[in-house]
């Protein structure tokens, strides 16, 4: 056995470990009803190779905004309609903690809502990987598109292309 300690989150918030726990783990249970998003969700699927400053995570409109100023890890909290959070969830376990990520193909749809927020390179690469994954779902991405009114844009960046 090796040595544990007390690592310290935030505030009234430890991890008794021997080991550092993954980040996404921590943002798990620091706030279990967020979301892994955007540039955070990009990165898993390898949609992205650039590692966002923050992680980036959706939560509610109306929850309480100070419970996201901590000092680790970096998060960049997006608020979001309530009705538009469980929308395209996947369920991934890591290291026996259920972790919230959005699907690539909800995080693709993101990708479109906020381009702007995105360097041109990252949303490009986004756009050209996710045409190759050969795990998305063409289904789910008109699904999706239609509840965020992005149809139009997923047919010019991405179904001419399927």
């Amino acid at each position: 056995m090796g040595d544990f300690k007390n690592v310290r989150i935030k505030h009234g918030f430890y991890e008794l470990t021997n080991y550092f726990p993954r980040e996404e783990v921590i943002i798990s249970r620091l706030f279990p009803e967020a979301v892994i998003f955007l540039e955070s969700a990009m990165m898993e699927y390898g949609f992205t190779d650039r590692i966002p400053s923050a992680w980036q995570i959706a939560v509610n409109k109306d929850s309480n905004k100070k419970q996201y100023e901590i000092d680790y890890p970096f998060i960049e909290p997006y608020y979001l309609e309530p009705k538009f959070i469980e929308i395209g969830i996947n369920i991934v376990k890591i290291d026996g903690v259920k972790v919230r990520i959005y699907d690539r193909d909800r995080t693709i749809c993101d990708t479109l809502r906020y381009e702007k927020k995105l360097e041109e390179e990252v949303f490009t690469n986004a756009i050209k990987n996710y045409i190759k994954d050969p795990k998305k779902n063409v289904r789910n991405l008109y699904e999706y598109a239609n509840i965020f009114n992005i149809k139009n844009k997923v047919q010019t960046y991405i179904g001419v292309w399927l």
